[in-house]
């Protein structure tokens, strides 16, 4: 789907949109339930049906359509893609090739295999806070983090209610140098967006942190599709 990246270092830019299905966390509050939560465990309490929600497509129809938009940016997201890497490097090398930009949106708890890290794409990386609902254990994972620390480019997205959510983040930063930060509220509606976000502004600034909004929720909400 054609559309704008709604977060992070490239919020505002033109871009086609890669959604892939399944995750290996279950959020509470996540924003794409439909492309995992089978069996109600959200915030929202619906169970959604794969077989409705999922569609297999060979990658070369992916791309074709994707060249068909006529964006310089691609952002591929999800889900978990990392889950599938393997499947995405021809995809992603023919979009390389072409000249596009690609971004890839991943919750940091798989390791990025080093054909991926060639083609030279960005990873936006969000480890899951304690708010999520996951345990620490399976959002956490340390190799993944040092290993897309090390990725130059890389930028570490860090999904946030209050302020004491971000000394959780100063944790993870001093252990893993996931940096750089990028600290975004947490919301799908305006104006929880805005109200987090005013209740971070101050402190992210003073901590050195980048702050980002939800650009597609300020401008379309909660709507699939965007």
């Amino acid at each position: 789907m054609r559309a704008v990246q709604g977060e992070g270092p490239s919020a505002g830019q033109r871009c086609a949109f890669v959604r892939l299905g399944g995750c290996n966390l279950s959020c509470r509050w996540c924003d794409t339930p439909y492309t995992w939560d089978w069996t109600g465990v959200g915030d929202s309490g619906v169970a959604y049906d794969p077989k409705r929600e999922l569609r297999p497509m060979p990658w070369t129809d992916v791309l074709r359509a994707l060249l068909g938009f006529e964006v310089p940016l691609i952002v591929v997201s999800g889900g978990e893609p990392l889950s599938q890497q393997r499947r995405l490097l021809p995809l992603l090398r023919a979009l390389t090739d072409a000249g596009h930009k690609v971004e890839i949106e991943t919750n940091g708890t798989v390791v990025p295999q080093d054909d991926l890290v060639a083609l030279g794409v960005r990873f936006n990386v969000s480890p899951k806070l304690s708010h999520s609902g996951d345990p620490q254990a399976r959002r956490i994972v340390p190799d993944a983090l040092r290993a897309f620390a090390a990725v130059p480019g890389t930028a570490f997205k860090f999904v946030c209610r209050t302020t004491n959510d971000l000394d959780e983040v100063a944790l993870l930063v001093d252990r893993y140098g996931t940096r750089p930060v990028w600290i975004m509220p947490e919301g799908q509606v305006p104006a929880e967006v805005g109200q987090h976000l005013s209740a971070l502004g101050d402190e992210v600034v003073a901590r050195g942190w980048n702050l980002t909004t939800r650009l597609h929720v300020a401008v379309w909400g909660d709507r699939r599709g965007v």
